[in-house]
């Protein structure tokens, strides 16, 4: 795309200019990759994708989306991307405030279900909201007309989600109250202290839930207990740690809350497949590789 080329070719996530907005490229298969992903809508406009978020594994390829309603710490990598035929794909973060706007100016709005459902969850993407992603991707050459027209796309944007058939999922974003929202708090809380001694019983009054349905809700929802969160936080900020400042392995271990750095480097290995001193290795080789033009 001419948009990546402009900003220095190769593969990797590039800035489109629209906040929250970036597009992917890859040509290769590269190794999972650990990441927080926040509420947003990823869309696979060429080749395939494969996310691990706690217990459950979601596949999804060419005009299939990945929808992530809270924030969930997860795997991702690409699959069978080549130099020839290379993976693309966009991501979008949610704004939430906006999308409780357009949800109000809905003459049928949705209605988010009661019962809690996985946060992450794979869709097709229909004629409607692929229009209007083809909109948005030739909206990106045009810089000067991004503050204009970048707010109206959104808008439409929402509007095709709201009103599709995943509609009741993406309303338990922007209306309070429902489960989805009252974990998303507690949630909230886990990640901003998220190096702290964790109580179950502290998160479900954030909640206001009791213990065991605060339990259960989480579960379903991010496929993993809070204490399985947690866990997930402290080694994906300590990798944060290592690759962007640093930081040595027993740094990092203390840094995000672990007594022990051998316990870390464990469950380290265990989570992520490759010890924390060789996923930073071979990281670093990934990003020092020779990319096609």
């Amino acid at each position: 795309m001419e948009l990546i080329e402009a900003r220095g070719g190769g593969q990797g996530r590039f800035e489109t200019g629209m906040t929250g907005v970036n597009l992917v490229r890859s040509f290769q298969t590269i190794m999972p990759i650990p990441n927080m992903y926040r509420p947003s809508l990823c869309v696979v406009l060429k080749g395939a994708k494969e996310i691990l978020f706690g217990e459950t594994s979601l596949h999804y390829t060419e005009m299939e989306c990945l929808v992530v309603s809270v924030e969930v710490p997860a795997i991702g990598r690409m699959v069978g991307a080549t130099p020839e035929d290379p993976y693309l794909g966009i991501t979008i973060e949610f704004d939430t405030a906006i999308l409780r706007e357009v949800l109000q100016q809905l003459p049928t709005p949705p209605m988010p279900g009661v019962q809690s459902s996985a946060c992450v969850f794979v869709g097709k993407v229909d004629e409607p909201l692929a229009e209007c992603l083809v909109r948005l991707v030739r909206l990106m050459s045009n810089v000067a007309a991004v503050p204009v027209l970048y707010p109206t796309i959104m808008r439409e944007l929402y509007y095709w989600l709201l009103t599709g058939p995943y509609g009741g999922e993406l309303a338990k974003l922007a209306v309070p109250d429902t489960h989805a929202e009252r974990v998303a708090r507690a949630i909230t809380y886990v990640r901003d202290n998220y190096s702290q001694p964790l109580r179950v019983e502290q998160l479900a009054e954030i909640a206001r839930m009791s213990p065991s349905s605060f339990h259960a809700h989480f579960k379903t929802m991010t496929s993993m207990t809070p204490v399985q969160y947690q866990k997930q936080l402290r080694l994906l900020e300590a990798r944060r740690l290592m690759l962007s400042d640093a930081a040595n392995v027993s740094e990092a271990a203390y840094q995000v809350g672990y007594e022990s750095a051998s316990q870390f480097s464990r469950e380290y290995t265990r989570s992520f497949g490759v010890a924390p001193k060789r996923d930073v290795m071979n990281f670093k080789a990934l990003l020092a590789q020779a990319v096609p033009r």
